[in-house]
């Protein structure tokens, strides 16, 4: 799981960003709910709204995934 991303993997670019959420003292409720999100909003427009493409990149069902964006309150492309 440590695929390499330019010249930081994957890992060590959570951990700096986890460094900051934790030095802000940022729940974590509310860490996983805006990661969810971002993941979200970066899937639908990678698949240029595709809910079934988007489920199986994702390895959810593509029912979660519409209760998921409802909840979140993501817009749809």
């Amino acid at each position: 799981m440590d695929k390499k991303h330019g010249d930081q993997t994957i890992h060590q670019k959570m951990e700096a960003i986890s460094k900051d959420i934790v030095d802000k003292e940022i729940p974590l409720d509310d860490t996983l709910k805006e990661f969810e999100k971002v993941c979200l909003e970066a899937a639908l427009k990678k698949y240029k709204g595709n809910i079934t493409k988007i489920a199986k990149a994702l390895g959810v069902h593509r029912n979660t995934l519409h209760n998921r964006i409802k909840v979140l309150r993501i817009k749809k492309i």
